[in-house]
């Protein structure tokens, strides 16, 4: 899969942009809104057999097979707060179409190009080939993941 450059992953042909922002463990993260399908409450998952451990299985949709996957598994991090909080995220970047769970949906948050920051080698709680940028909000840092490098 080719790797999406920052520009890519967060739309910044216009000034103003949307991004999703989601909790997994302690940290919050961030994916431009424009790849996000819809957001739905945990679902029944169908286990694939032989699948990658990060691979959840799959879900039907209306129709429509989804691969799912657990960013905490991807990432090595630990799932925190209620059952009833997570949701499972439907991406969509081109022809991929992919769900993730995560532990908490927060908001959806509108800024401006400026406000992404390249990302650095600084952050330990990823591999740092997953992140695409870094947004700086108030007292709080949001990780911009590369969708297309997660799911490689």
């Amino acid at each position: 899969m080719e790797n999406l450059n920052l520009a890519e992953q967060i739309n910044i042909e216009d000034e103003n942009l949307q991004v999703v922002v989601f909790r997994l463990g302690i940290e919050e993260y961030a994916v431009d809104i424009l790849y996000v399908q819809e957001i739905k409450k945990l679902l029944s998952i169908t286990r694939v057999p032989h699948a990658e451990n990060y691979k959840e299985g799959v879900v039907n949709l209306r129709g429509n097979i989804i691969p799912i996957i657990s960013f905490h598994t991807r990432f090595s991090l630990q799932a925190q707060g209620k059952e009833t909080d997570k949701r499972i995220i439907v991406f969509k970047i081109g022809e991929l179409e992919f769900g993730a769970i995560v532990d908490a949906v927060v908001e959806v948050v509108h800024l401006k190009r400026e406000d992404i920051d390249e990302a650095t080698k600084l952050y330990d709680s990823i591999d740092d080939d997953y992140i695409s940028g870094v947004i700086k909000r108030n007292d709080r840092l949001l990780i911009v993941l590369d969708l297309k490098k997660i799911f490689d």
